[in-house]
Order: C-alpha cells, then structure tokens, then sequence
C-alpha cells in the first residue's frame, strides 16, 4: 500500500483510495467489493506485478469488472511494473506470447486506459486495442539520485547487455558523461561465458542501468567485469527490482556497492536486511501521470488493492 499511499498524497488525496476490499474464500477464490460509489466517475486501479503475481493479476481484472458493471466513466490501470512482460514474443517453437494474453484479458475484464512504466519490450503497446501510456519512465528519478550521490566529473554509465544500450545512452546524455556497453558472449544457451567490456571505466564510478533486476546474475557477472577492468565504485540502477531466488546472496557477493532500486514493486522481506539495496521513489511521475490523464474532471477516484509498493 505504500506505493499507492505516497502517489494518493502527491495528488491530493482523491477519493476513494481504500474503497477496495479484497478477500478470499475458503477454497482460494479471490472477492474484491467496492465501498462507495463509483458511478460516471474516472476510476484509476493501481496494481502491480508484485508476488504473488497471478493473485495480484486476477485481483485487477475482478475490480476492473467491478467498476465496468457499477457505471464507471471510464476505468485506467495504473501498473507500475506489467506482468508478464519478459513473454512478449515467440521465441521458441510451441512457446505462448503471455503478454498479449494480459493485454486481452485487461481488455475483455471493461479496462478502458493503461498505464505502466518502463515496459520491457516497448511492442507491448501494440498488443492492446485500448490507449496505453509507456511514456512513465524511472529515467528522470534514476538522474535525480545519481546527482544526488555522485559527482558526474567521475561517472560513466554502463549497460549490462546490448538490449539496454538506448537506455543507457539516455542517460548518459541527459548527464553529459561517457557511455560504456557491456557485451555477454554464450557458448551455451542461458549461461554467460564471458563479458566484453567496451568503453573506458578506469578509476571512474560505474553506474549500471537497466530495467528488471531478478535473480541478479547479470549485474553481478557485470561488476565483476567492471572492477577488474579498474572501476572504483559499481553502482546499479534497476527500476523493477523482482530479487526473486538467490538474488540477495548474489547481491551480498558481488564487487557490486550498491543496488537501487525502485519502488514500482514492494521490496522482499529477504532483501530488506541486505545493507547493498536501496529504494527511489517514483511516484511523482506516476501521480503526475494520473492527474494528466485525468484532464481537470470534477475529482478522481484512486483505487488501490493488495500488496502494492
């Protein structure tokens, strides 16, 4: 709820923020109830891809449908992090496209308008036949913290893989500091053999960008390559930090200094004792970008269910 907390303040505390109830009966069915009125009202359903992330899926569509068939005006999803995002092609012979799968079943429930933040394939958009906002992204917070902590004179901004090269690149302008790309070469299938490191980060702060920070593997085999190629600090700047498995071990291990994350997803219990990580706020821009969307209607209703940020 915190997330939802902190986003519900910077607008002005609309209504309807705890107008949700989610429960579940005795055999695991989930039931969400609206508590007041949300009739010609422009809803807005802030959910996220936290664990467990079916629940939290199916949680959404139940209130969606909720708010469809109780006349709301217009319903807007509000998902920091869109689940399912990594399935977004077909990249082997039977596999499903799980993306678009969520983007028709948003649809079918009544959602009328998305909106996410720093999607992991920017094609997702074309998945839906409703508006969607991808414009959100953790960009500018990510800048804010880095002026914040470090001195630019000394910095230079790494992307772990060629994936994430135009983030990276962005960053690095917007900073006025030197780029460097990190190339991962496989002799087999999901397992690194090694890094190429392209781009000079010799007694310079290496600050390693990208969006999903999972079992954190890459972003230690990263800094790893970072330091012996004479970096003195290695920082991670992550926007969706899932720290699923043994990433927090992984973390504890590595040559990196810090890892920074940010608050799109609520932070596990297992890497709130991890001295390595931190959080960034980004709700500023996701309630910026509600009150946007908004466009000056007589008030706005901000619903928030489960475990959000």
């Amino acid at each position: 709820m915190a997330l939802a907390e902190q986003v519900r303040t910077r607008i002005g505390n609309p209504v309807g923020l705890e107008a949700l109830r989610s429960t579940r009966f005795s055999n695991g069915e989930n039931c969400v109830t609206i508590a007041t009125s949300v009739r010609n009202a422009d809803v807005f359903i802030i959910q996220t891809a936290s664990t467990p992330v079916n629940d939290m899926i199916m949680e959404l569509l139940i209130a969606i449908n909720a708010c469809k068939i109780a006349s709301a005006r217009r319903i807007t999803a509000v998902m920091p992090c869109f689940p399912y995002s990594r399935q977004d092609k077909k990249d082997r012979s039977r596999a499903p496209i799980t993306a678009k799968l969520v983007a028709n079943i948003l649809e079918s429930a009544g959602c009328n308008h998305v909106i996410t933040m720093d999607l992991h394939a920017s094609q997702i958009q074309g998945f839906f036949n409703i508006p969607v906002d991808n414009q959100l992204f953790a960009e500018n917070t990510m800048i804010e913290y880095i002026r914040r902590h470090y001195e630019t004179k000394d910095l230079v901004v790494v992307s772990p893989d060629a994936g994430g090269a135009k983030r990276a690149a962005a960053i690095a302008d917007r900073l006025h500091v030197d780029l460097a790309l990190i190339h991962k070469e496989r002799k087999v299938a999901n397992q690194v053999s090694r890094m190429i490191l392209v781009g000079n980060v010799a007694d310079k702060v290496a600050i390693l960008v990208d969006d999903i920070a999972d079992t954190c593997g890459t972003l230690g085999l990263a800094a790893t390559s970072l330091k012996k190629h004479g970096a003195r600090h290695c920082v991670a700047l992550v926007t969706h930090g899932f720290l699923s498995g043994p990433s927090v071990k992984v973390i504890e291990e590595s040559d990196l200094d810090r890892l920074v994350v940010s608050n799109t997803l609520p932070l596990p219990e297992h890497a709130k004792s991890c001295s390595k990580i931190r959080q960034m706020d980004v709700s500023p821009t996701i309630a910026e970008a509600i009150r946007r969307t908004h466009n000056g209607e007589s008030y706005v209703v901000v619903l928030s269910i489960g475990n959000v940020g």
